[in-house]
């Protein structure tokens, strides 16, 4: 039997599965109600780590399965997946899921040696323990839509930086972190060309039906999505356009704001919902809401590129709602526009831009939407257009409304800082940090007992893979550090 790398002769496989079954019986069988608070937490982050780990376990049976012939064995020709789904009573997703699975995360044969999975860097944190095999797959979807122009040691550099940002994140982050990956290795390919995307453009209204209801299709183009999304972010929020409330507001001009938190109490209606009585509101004209002000700034389109981007006319600029424009169109939407120009340094934070006021001036939010361009709490996805500015040292406590004391948080991220003991605290990272300038978050003891500050890469995944090919051009990664695929 191996672990970390040492071999033990005194246990062999099948002894280990049957301690693994005793152990489980006491899991089933022993009270957790006499652990205490803190023990339990590490106790089943203990398990969940163990259980990751089984996954790679798991690779190792089926790649057994198929260097046995057992599904030919048994009459299954070239079907392992159903040989699996009929040997351990699995469904027929589940099989070929743990099949497909082992297939990019199991070593391989080739010419009677051992070689490393094609998902090495994901297969190294996996048995670690450090992602599940949610994380696994989502990152496995991703790798299968990098085109295969792409050079193979960006590819190699995409996959390491997936599996860094996945044992930090949730899997349903890691959709997001791979297309602002997808649009850095191909900014003019398949993901901006514009004749494509223009051939696929469409809105369908479909059939009413005999309830009145109708379903539309659309696919929209960056310009659409771009326009759109800051209509849904101020007439879309909680309370706003709401027909079944007589009270509720329907324009954000000179909005009161304590009516608006009123009518949200109020409102049960889904965001698709409020999408819905968002748009219509805005395209009735005996209504005329006027978009006006959300959250400080005018309700508009803000879009961020670089100037570097702008004098090569390629690439993908940001929107504040988390989108992406191809920068050809940005410029084209930009064309009319009012330009805002922000200067940052070269850590990514915006040069100083102070106020004596408590709240931050529209300026300053701008310069955080270009810098942060969403909610600076790790893990949150949530867009610049859903963020309040904070105070990372509060007003309250002498801290000043300087953009290097501002920071983008959502509103329930905000409400996690304070200074009791369950509660986040927000700190500038210092000089030497390997993100200096930005904002880090401190975990409570409960969720990190090291209290160590960490950012949020969410929403600069381009940028951080960007600076890791500058340094792989002038050092070569190294494979993951132990050779574990080779071991016996």
């Amino acid at each position: 039997m191996t672990r970390g790398g040492a071999v033990s002769e005194d246990i062999t496989i099948a002894q280990a599965v049957a301690m693994m079954s005793g152990a489980t019986d006491t899991l089933l069988g022993d009270s957790l109600d006499a652990i205490g608070d803190d023990e339990f937490i590490a106790v089943m982050r203990d398990y969940e780590t163990s259980k990751r780990r089984m996954a790679a376990v798991e690779h190792r049976f089926i790649d057994q399965v198929i260097a046995r012939a057992l599904p030919e064995k048994a009459g299954y020709k070239n079907h392992t997946a159903t040989y699996l789904q009929a040997l351990l009573h699995l469904s027929n997703g589940d099989a070929r899921a743990r099949v497909n699975a082992a297939q990019l995360l199991g070593v391989r044969q080739e010419g009677g040696q051992l070689v490393e999975p094609w998902l090495a860097w994901t297969a190294a944190v996996q048995e670690q323990g450090m992602i599940s095999p949610d994380h696994a797959r989502a990152i496995g979807k991703i790798m299968r839509r990098i085109p295969t122009k792409v050079d193979p040691a960006l590819r190699d550099e995409a996959e390491y930086q997936l599996a860094h940002f996945a044992t930090r994140s949730t899997p349903d982050d890691l959709p997001k972190v791979g297309d602002r990956i997808l649009a850095y290795l191909d900014p003019d390919g398949t993901l901006t060309d514009e004749t494509d995307r223009q051939a696929r453009r469409g809105l369908t209204l479909g059939k009413q039906g005999v309830d009145g209801m109708s379903t539309l299709t659309a696919e929209l183009t960056p310009q659409l999505r771009a326009v759109l999304d800051p209509i849904f972010a101020s007439l879309g929020r909680p309370g706003m356009c709401n027909a079944d409330d007589p009270q509720s507001p329907w324009h954000t001009d000179g909005l009161d704001t304590d009516a608006l938190k009123e009518a949200a109490r109020r409102d049960n209606r889904s965001t698709a919902q409020r999408n819905h009585d968002a748009l219509l509101a805005f395209l009735r004209p005996e209504l005329a809401p006027t978009p006006g002000s959300h959250r400080g700034l005018p309700v508009s389109t803000i879009i961020t590129m670089s100037l570097a981007e702008v004098e090569a006319a390629a690439g993908v600029a940001t929107t504040a709602s988390g989108g992406t424009v191809p920068i050809e169109e940005a410029l084209q939407l930009a064309e009319k526009s009012h330009p805002f120009l922000a200067i940052f340094d070269h850590h990514g934070r915006p040069l100083h831009l102070g106020d004596t006021k408590r709240m931050a001036s529209s300026h300053q939010r701008m310069a955080l939407i270009a810098a942060e361009r969403g909610c600076t709490r790790p893990g949150c996805n949530a867009p610049a257009t859903l963020t309040a500015v904070h105070h990372v040292t509060e007003w309250s406590k002498g801290g000043l409304t300087d953009i290097e004391n501002l920071t983008l948080a959502c509103d329930s991220c905000h409400a996690l800082v304070g200074d009791g003991p369950k509660q986040w605290k927000t700190v500038v990272m210092p000089p030497d940090s390997e993100h200096a300038g930005r904002i880090g978050w401190i975990a409570p003891h409960h969720l990190d007992p090291t209290g160590t500050p960490r950012v949020n890469d969410r929403h600069h995944a381009g940028e951080l893979l960007a600076a890791s090919l500058a340094k792989t051009r002038t050092r070569a990664r190294p494979r993951p550090p132990v050779r574990w695929w080779s071991r016996p």
